[in-house]
């Protein structure tokens, strides 16, 4: 792509994850071209980093994966990953999108993804796709099923041997590769930017990220993965497999000390979901989950929760008060219970925080969009017509209005394609 050039389409698509796929298929499939913008080196958002799905417990990345695939080979679909959207205004009938693509120190049109400079490439780096587990390279395609199959080169970590430029087939890897702005003029675009999940440094009194084997769901959720870190889930700390686990939820959500007062929705779901595939990779572990309430709003949830009680799993209504590191590698919690037992304190081998979720992504300075006291990006007709932002031709779609689960991503991104197809075909298109 030429710096300054201009693509022209009828639809963009700000984010490349569950909702913004849907949402350009739908469209794509109205022969309505679209372009989809991505932040990550590959489409697929939250999803594609999943285990499995509830209440079905179904194979995430087998749901994923063909949507990728097919948004990747669509005919009326362009797909522009790594990319930052640094402006973007709506005005006659016109969306003009300001993008930057960062440098991958890669030739996209080159790269053929044999993944031969990653083999060759002697700095090992820590692996975020793997929740930081184990080990990757500084070049790297950043996961089995990453689309594009293109590598990225981290300059952080590159130490400049020149080992991956000489054995790149294709003469893909370009050291003085800079950023690329380009324009994309639309007639509609959906903004489909997900969320993000706070941090586990953000309380002190849970740790602030300083107590062994106190790890993330999005962690749990690549140790419980069939092609994680381990291929089986153990305690990071020391490789030793858990005989007790704790899940501790509204660890960053309802709660005003961390900007988050709203519930996130699907963290007890998710927490209940993991809980009952430990039980079936550990079945002798002692699994808790500490809870405040128990929140299973959608078709099946309250079954699944009460499945997930009948295979053994213990649920104890209580906040977790402190979280401190015990001997051995072990967690010691400090938590109330509501059952009248009073304080008390539990020792754990594992212990899991549900963090809370917060927009990904500010249309603040950016996008002329409002956004509510949550932060996320507002919509005028939420009962009615959830999509609709107080912006005339751009749409929202999925968590990027609110924390929602994947089943309700999914509908609203189709909802989404819905109301731009008839906006698009309003203007005659």
């Amino acid at each position: 792509m030429a710096d300054g050039q201009t693509i022209t389409c009828d639809a963009l698509v700000v984010g490349g994850g569950i909702a913004g796929l849907q949402s350009a298929l739908d469209l794509a499939d109205q022969d309505f071209s679209v372009v989809i913008i991505e932040k990550d080196l590959s489409i697929g958002g939250k999803m594609i980093r999943l285990s499995k799905v509830f209440p079905t417990l179904d194979c995430s990345s087998c749901i994923t994966t063909p949507k990728m695939a097919s948004a990747a080979h669509h005919k009326n679909i362009t797909i522009h990953t790594w990319c930052d959207l640094k402006f973007l205004n709506s005005s006659d009938g016109i969306v003009r999108a300001h993008v930057t693509q960062k440098p991958r120190f890669v030739d996209e049109d080159k790269c053929i993804g044999c993944r031969k400079c990653e083999y060759a490439c002697p700095v090992y780096v820590p692996d975020s796709e793997q929740g930081g587990f184990c080990a990757t390279k500084a070049v790297r395609i950043p996961f089995s099923n990453a689309i594009p199959q293109v590598a990225a080169l981290d300059p952080e970590f590159c130490m400049l041997c020149g080992k991956c430029e000489k054995v790149c087939p294709t003469g893909a890897i370009d050291y003085f590769q800079k950023p690329v702005d380009f324009t994309i003029e639309a007639k509609t675009a959906i903004l489909a930017t997900g969320f993000e999940m706070t941090t586990i440094k953000g309380k002190p009194q849970y740790g602030d990220g300083d107590v062994q084997n106190v790890i993330t769901s999005l962690q749990m959720e690549r140790l419980l993965a069939p092609h994680g870190p381990y291929n089986r889930v153990l305690r990071p700390s020391d490789g030793m497999e858990p005989d007790s686990i704790a899940f501790v939820q509204c660890a960053g959500s309802r709660d005003k000390s961390m900007g988050i007062p709203y519930c996130s929705r699907f963290c007890c779901m998710y927490a209940i979901k993991q809980a009952m595939l430990l039980s079936g990779s550990l079945p002798l572990a002692d699994i808790i989950i500490y809870y405040m309430d128990i929140r299973a709003f959608g078709k099946g949830y309250e079954q699944f929760y009460q499945n997930a009680k009948a295979m053994g799993i213990q649920f104890v209504k209580g906040k977790v008060a402190n979280i401190q590191q015990a001997d051995d590698g072990a967690v010691a919690i400090r938590y109330e219970a509501q059952d009248g037992t009073g304080v008390t304190t539990e020792n754990h081998d594992l212990v899991v925080l549900s963090l809370g979720v917060f927009p990904d992504w500010s249309p603040k300075g950016i996008c002329p969009v409002s956004t509510g006291k949550d932060n996320f990006i507002q919509t005028v007709q939420p009962s009615i017509a959830p999509t609709l932002t107080d912006r005339e031709g751009l749409f929202v779609a999925g968590a990027a209005a609110g924390p929602k689960d994947i089943v309700d991503s999914i509908s609203e991104a189709g909802a989404a394609a819905m109301e731009a197809s008839n906006y698009l075909m309003a203007l005659g298109k």
